[in-house]
C-alpha cells in the first residue's frame, strides 16, 4: 500500500498526461499488431473494386472473391481481438520508467533499507531522491513501436497499400458500383465500339488532334485542311452511312479490310458531318480561315561601315511564317542614263534574298534584320525596287508595298580604285560598253611614271586585264568572260583601296586622300571615323620611319631652314582639331587643315623629344592607371560611409585620402578643393564632424562620375595616339585600352545612378584592362628596342640609365625585358624582388607603403 500510494502521488502531477499519452501509444501499438491483417484485406478489396473488378470478371467469380475476402477479414478480426489486451496505467508507468536512466520512478517508490538512524545516510538518500525527482520532471511520452516486420516478413501489408494507392490514382468511384460482367462472353471486344473518329489539323497550325468520340458538342471549329478519319468496326456497311458536306467532291477515300472500313476526307468548307452508326452522331463544322501573313519594313535600309546592306523587317501570321524573301529589281526610270549607263542594259533576272527567320522563337510575330553584302552586284549604288514577301504553311502569301532604294554597297575613296569600280559597273551594265571600258582603262594606264600607281605590280595587273578585255572584245565577249574581267577589276580595286603602301609617306598621303574624298562625297560618320583612325595610324608609322632614318644617319641632324620640329603631342592636337571640324560639319576648314597638316609632315624633322613620345605615352598610361585606382578607392570609401554613420570623408580606416593616398598634408581630390594645404587628415581631429549629409553624398557621387568621364575621355585620346601600331603587342594594347574605356563608361553610368557597388566592379575591370594594356605596350616598345640592336630599328630608350632591376631602358619596361650584366645582375635582380615581396607582406607596415610595394611588383 505504501508503494502504490507513493507511486500514485508521483503520477498525479506532472506524470498524469505523460502516462496517458504513453498508454495511448501502447493501445495503437497493440491494435496494429492485432489487426494489420484485417486492414490489409480491406485495402485490397477496395483497390480491386476501385479499379473495376466487377467489369473484368464474371459475376460468379466476383461473388466468390468478395465472399472469400470477407471470410478472411472476419477470421483475422476475431483472431486479433482475442490477442488484444488493453494496457493498464501501471504498464505505461513501467514503460516510462524503463525509458529513463537509473529507473527514477522505481527509485521514488523505494525506501532506505539500512542506516535509518544515520544523519549522513539520510542526507545522501534525500539527495538521491531529489535527483530522481528532477529526472521525472523531464520525462516525455514514449513513442509506440509500430514495426510489424517480425509479424509480416513478406510485406503483404505494403502490397495491399500499394494496390490501394494505384487504385486511387487511376481508378474511379463509379466503377465500384458497376454491375458484374455477365458470364456469357461477347464474340469480340471491339464489337461494342462501332466507330472511332479523329480530326487532325494541319501540322503547321500546332493544334492537337481531336478524338471525335469524346467531343460532346454538336458544333466544331476546325482549321482549313483538317483531315477527318472515321474508323468503323464489324460490318463495313456502316461506312456507307456517313454523310458530309465539308470536303471537295470526289476527294473522299474509303478503305475496306477484315476488321471494317475507314473513311478519310479533308475539311475544305463549312458544312456538316453525320454518322448513322453507333446511335448516330452529327456535327456542324465551322471553318477557321487561314489569313495571309503580313510583312513590312521595320526601319530604314542602311549601309554598314564595311558596305553591307542592313534591312530590318517584321512579319506576323496567325500560325507561323515558313518563308520570307526580299526581291530586288532594277528601277530603270530612276537611273541617271549617262556615260556607260546610256546604252540599254542587258536583261538580268531579279535578285531574290532569303530573309532570316527565328530559329527557336515563335514565328507567329517577329522582327529580324537581313545583313547582306551586295557590293559586287551589278546594280550596286543604283536605284532598285525592293519587294518583301512572306508565305505561311497553307501556301498563303503576303506582300509589302514596294519601295525604291539605292542599293547599299561599299564605297571606294581612292580615286583610281573608284574609277576601276565605275568601269566595272559599266561593263556589267552591258557588253556593248566593252570597247569604251577598254579605251578608258588604256587611258588610265597610259603614263604610269606620273605617279598614279603606287606599285608597279598594280600597273601590270591593270595592263593584263586590259589585254584580256581587248582580246575578248575582238572575238566577241561572252557572259563568262564578262564576269571574269569584272572580278579581276574588283580585286585590283580592293588592292588599291586597302593595300599597305611600302612607303609610309605615300601611305599617309593615301589615307589623307581617302579621307578628303569621303568628306567631299558626304560619307557617313562611321566611315569618316574609320578613315580618321587610318590617318592616325599612318601618321604614327611615318613618324617612326623618320625617327629610324635619323637614328641610322647617326643621330639628330641640324634642322634646315624650312624644317619643322614637332613632337607627337603637337601632331595629335592637330588631328584632334581636324576631327573636331569634321564633327561640326565644317568640311572646307577641315580639308584645309588637313592639307596644312600633310605639308608640315613632309617638312618634318623629328626632334629628339619625339623619341621620348613613346616614353611619355607609357608614363601617361601609368598615370591614368593610378588615377583610376584612386577613383576606385574613393568609391569604395563612399560605399563604406553609406553603411557607417560615424564614417567621415577621407578618414575611412585603413584607406585615407580621396585618391587612394593618405591625404595628409594636402587637399583631397574631389572634395577638398576649398581646403588649404595641410588641412588633410592631420588638420582635423579624429571623429570631428564634417557636416556630411545625403545631399553631399549625392554630390560626391556626381563628382566621381564627372571625374570618371574626364578620365575616360583622356584615355580615348591616349588610345588614339598609342605607339606600337602594326605590331601584335601594340594591337593587344589597343584592345585592352578599348575594354578599359568601356568599363569606365559603365562605371560612370553606375556612379550617376548611385550604384556604388556596380561602379566598383566596373572600375576593377577598368584597372585590370589598363594593367594589361600597359604590359602589352611595354612589350611592343621592348620589341622595337630589340630590333634596333640588329641595325633595323633604334629603341627610343637607347642610352637611358638602367632600371632598378638591371634592365636596359628607363621606366615602363615589362617583366619580359632583357636583363643585362650576366649572372651577377640576375642574382641582384632576384634579391631585390625578394626583398620587395618580403616588405610587401609585412603587416606592420602602413597600408600606403604596402600598396606602393605591390604596385612596384606589378610594374616590374
Amino acid at each position: 500500500m505504501t508503494k502504490e500510494r507513493t507511486y500514485n502521488h508521483e503520477a498525479a502531477g506532472h506524470l498524469a498526461p505523460v502516462v496517458r499519452l504513453t498508454q495511448a501509444g501502447m493501445v495503437a501499438e497493440r491494435l496494429a499488431q492485432a489487426l494489420w491483417k484485417v486492414w490489409s484485406v480491406l485495402l485490397g478489396v477496395v483497390a480491386a473494386l476501385w479499379l473495376g473488378l466487377p467489369e473484368m470478371v464474371p459475376s460468379g467469380v466476383f461473388i466468390a472473391i468478395i465472399a472469400g475476402a470477407g471470410a478472411m477479414a472476419v477470421a483475422f478480426l476475431v483472431q486479433g481481438m482475442r490477442r488484444f489486451r488493453w494496457p493498464r496505467s501501471l504498464a505505461a508507468l513501467e514503460r516510462l520508467d524503463a525509458s529513463l536512466p537509473m529507473r527514477p520512478l522505481q527509485a521514488l517508490r523505494d525506501t532506505l533499507a539500512i542506516g535509518t538512524g544515520d544523519p549522513m545516510a539520510q542526507s545522501l538518500w534525500a539527495a538521491h531522491q531529489q535527483r530522481m525527482r528532477q529526472q521525472v520532471a523531464q520525462v516525455r511520452p514514449v513513442a509506440p513501436d509500430l514495426r510489424l516486420a517480425h509479424l509480416d516478413p513478406y510485406g503483404m501489408r505494403y502490397l495491399a497499400l500499394l494496390c490501394f494507392v494505384v487504385a486511387m490514382l487511376y481508378g474511379s468511384a463509379p466503377r465500384m458500383g458497376a454491375s458484374p460482367t455477365p458470364a456469357v462472353p461477347i464474340p469480340s471486344p471491339v464489337a461494342a465500339t462501332l466507330w472511332e473518329g479523329w480530326a487532325a489539323p494541319p501540322h503547321y497550325t500546332g493544334r492537337a488532334t481531336l478524338y471525335l468520340n469524346e467531343v460532346g458538342a454538336d458544333s466544331l471549329e476546325l482549321p482549313l485542311g483538317t483531315r477527318i478519319t472515321l474508323r468503323f468496326y464489324g460490318s463495313s456497311d456502316e461506312a456507307q452511312r456517313v454523310q458530309e458536306t465539308v470536303s471537295d467532291p470526289g476527294t473522299t477515300q474509303t478503305q475496306m479490310d477484315e476488321s471494317g472500313a475507314q473513311v478519310v476526307f479533308d475539311v475544305m468548307r463549312t458544312g456538316r458531318i453525320a454518322i448513322a452508326a453507333g446511335g448516330g452522331q452529327e456535327w456542324r463544322i465551322q471553318i477557321i480561315p487561314d489569313a495571309a501573313p503580313h510583312i513590312a519594313m521595320a526601319g530604314e535600309v542602311a549601309r554598314s561601315e564595311r558596305g553591307e546592306m542592313t534591312l530590318p523587317f517584321q512579319a506576323q501570321d496567325d500560325y507561323a511564317v515558313v518563308e520570307a524573301t526580299a526581291r530586288l529589281e532594277l528601277n530603270l526610270p530612276e537611273v541617271v542614263r549617262r556615260h556607260g549607263l546610256a546604252v540599254p542594259p542587258e536583261p538580268r533576272a531579279p535578285t531574290t534574298l532569303d530573309l532570316p527567320l527565328p530559329l527557336r522563337a515563335s514565328r507567329a510575330a517577329f522582327t529580324e534584320t537581313l545583313v547582306e553584302d551586295l557590293s559586287q552586284h551589278p546594280w550596286a549604288h543604283l536605284p532598285v525596287k525592293l519587294y518583301l514577301s512572306a508565305r505561311d504553311g497553307a501556301g498563303n502569301s503576303g506582300h509589302a508595298a514596294p519601295i525604291t532604294i539605292t542599293l547599299p554597297a561599299r564605297r571606294f575613296f581612292d580615286p583610281l580604285a573608284a574609277a576601276l569600280i565605275e568601269q566595272r559597273r559599266d561593263l556589267l551594265w552591258s557588253r556593248e560598253n566593252a570597247p569604251r571600258v577598254a579605251r578608258l582603262l588604256r587611258a588610265l594606264s597610259h603614263a604610269p611614271q606620273q605617279g598614279l600607281f603606287a606599285r608597279e605590280t598594280d600597273y601590270l595587273r591593270l595592263r593584263a586585264i586590259l589585254r584580256r578585255l581587248e582580246t575578248h572584245t575582238a572575238f566577241g565577249l561572252t557572259p563568262a568572260q564578262q564576269d571574269a574581267i569584272a572580278t579581276a577589276l574588283w580585286d585590283l580595286a580592293l588592292r588599291l583601296e586597302d593595300g599597305n603602301a611600302e612607303d609610309t609617306l605615300q601611305r599617309l598621303q593615301q589615307a589623307r586622300d581617302r579621307l578628303a574624298e569621303a568628306m567631299r562625297n558626304g560619307a557617313s560618320a562611321d566611315e569618316i571615323a574609320r578613315l580618321m583612325q587610318e590617318l592616325r595610324a599612318a601618321t604614327q608609322a611615318y613618324l617612326r620611319e623618320k625617327a629610324q632614318q635619323q637614328s641610322a644617319e647617326g643621330g639628330e641632324q641640324p634642322p634646315s631652314d624650312n624644317a619643322l620640329r614637332l613632337d607627337m603631342d603637337d601632331l595629335q592636337r592637330m588631328l584632334d582639331r581636324i576631327e573636331e571640324l569634321m564633327a561640326q560639319n565644317r568640311m572646307a576648314e577641315a580639308q584645309q587643315a588637313m592639307e596644312e597638316f600633310l605639308r608640315m609632315l613632309e617638312n618634318l624633322q623629328v626632334a629628339q623629344g619625339e623619341g621620348r613620345g613613346e616614353s611619355r605615352a607609357v608614363e601617361e598610361l601609368g598615370e591614368t592607371l593610378r588615377q583610376q585606382q584612386g577613383l576606385s578607392d574613393q568609391a569604395f570609401r563612399q560605399l563604406q560611409e553609406q553603411f557607417r554613420s560615424d564614417a567621415q570623408v577621407g578618414q575611412s580606416p585603413g584607406n585615407e585620402g580621396m585618391s587612394g593616398g593618405s591625404g595628409r598634408g594636402q587637399s583631397h581630390e574631389g572634395q577638398g578643393q576649398g581646403r588649404s594645404e595641410g588641412s588633410g587628415a592631420q588638420g582635423q581631429q579624429p571623429g570631428a564632424p564634417t557636416g556630411n549629409t545625403a545631399t553631399e553624398g549625392e554630390g560626391a557621387a556626381a563628382t566621381l562620375a564627372e571625374r570618371q568621364n574626364a578620365l575616360r575621355q583622356d584615355l580615348a585620346r591616349q588610345r588614339g595616339s598609342l605607339p606600337g601600331g602594326g605590331t601584335a603587342h601594340g594591337e593587344a594594347a589597343r584592345d585592352a585600352l578599348e575594354n578599359a574605356e568601356t568599363a569606365m563608361q559603365q562605371a560612370e553610368r553606375a556612379l550617376r545612378g548611385g550604384l556604388l557597388g556596380d561602379a566598383l566592379d566596373h572600375q576593377s575591370n577598368a584597372v585590370g584592362s589598363l594593367r594589361e594594356g600597359l604590359r602589352a605596350l611595354n612589350r611592343a616598345l621592348a620589341e622595337g628596342g630589340s630590333q634596333g640592336e640588329q641595325g633595323t630599328r633604334t629603341s627610343p630608350y637607347a642610352g637611358a640609365s638602367p632600371d632598378p632591376l638591371g634592365r636596359d631602358g628607363g621606366a615602363g619596361f615589362s617583366p619580359e625585358s632583357r636583363l643585362r650584366g650576366g649572372a651577377q645582375s640576375d642574382e641582384r635582380a632576384r634579391a631585390l624582388r625578394d626583398e620587395i615581396r618580403r616588405r610587401a607582406g609585412e603587416q606592420s607596415r602602413s597600408k600606403m607603403e604596402r600598396d606602393y610595394l605591390k604596385r612596384l611588383l606589378d610594374r616590374f
